[in-house]
């Protein structure tokens, strides 16, 4: 099923429904010299909490900087954000940064794992910034990891893990805190064909079985194909959205 969005607007959703994010007529401008770049022209975007939602379009069609808007590493020029019902704008720089520890996960291209620690230790990393204790910090890494099947892991350094380990342990991280909603970037980009099944059979598990929301940046069709509804993107706008054949959300039957 395919819908055209022109205007970047967001088909309506059932009522009640409670959105893990939402984004409301969003522009995003960057001044260079005496030139402005339009990265994000009146995008508008609202994902319910259990969904898993692809985001898809050329290079340079704004999928990253609506990524880092949506999720405050970056301020939007025009519009509104809503994570967990929270305005970003509204939020201090530091009251940003610890949101963000408590509410979100991130996975990216390139994992972004510390080399001296070992899984266990760069997992509950976050928890331990964000003042939990070490004890508990440590029960809830073990925890996480337990959920992408690394426990047995736990000690080793990402020097000693392959490439869809390292992710493995990322996925881990961005879990720990038991976030509202998991950004990805190109999630899937540094992994051969048969890591990358994997680490998406994992994500497809973690939101069927724990309704884990999760927004994917990705140039994969066989990836955004395995979530609940594509978005794509050219020039900073939305220009439709699809709901790939079989799509189920979170809790229904596989």
């Amino acid at each position: 099923m395919t819908s055209n969005r022109p205007d970047g607007a967001t088909p309506s959703a059932e009522p009640g429904t409670t959105y893990a994010v939402e984004a409301i007529d969003v522009f995003k401008t960057y001044h260079t010299d005496n030139v402005e770049v339009h990265a994000l022209r009146g995008v508008s975007l609202a994902v319910p909490r259990g969904d898993m939602v692809a985001i898809m379009g050329p290079s340079g069609c704004g999928k990253t900087t609506l990524l880092n808007c949506l999720s405050g590493l970056d301020d939007v020029t025009d519009g509104l954000v809503r994570v967990g019902g929270v305005d970003i704008a509204e939020l201090s720089d530091n009251e940003k940064s610890d949101y963000r520890a408590r509410a979100m996960g991130f996975v990216f291209q390139f994992y972004n794992l510390l080399p001296v620690l070992s899984s266990v230790e760069n997992v509950e990393l976050p928890l331990l910034v964000s003042g939990t204790k070490s004890s508990e910090a440590r029960k809830r890494a073990l925890e996480a990891l337990d959920l992408v099947h690394l426990r047995d892991w736990a000690k080793h350094k990402p020097a000693q893990l392959s490439g869809g380990q390292r992710q493995r342990v990322t996925i881990a991280r961005a879990l720990v805190n038991n976030p509202a909603i998991v950004w990805g970037d190109e999630p899937t980009g540094d992994l051969d064909t048969q890591n990358a099944s994997e680490i998406m059979q994992l994500i497809t598990d973690l939101n069927r079985k724990h309704r884990q929301t999760f927004v994917i940046v990705t140039h994969a069709p066989e990836i955004a194909a395995l979530c609940h509804r594509i978005v794509h993107m050219k020039d900073g706008q939305i220009v439709r959205e699809e709901v790939p054949a079989g799509a189920a959300r979170a809790g229904a039957p596989a």
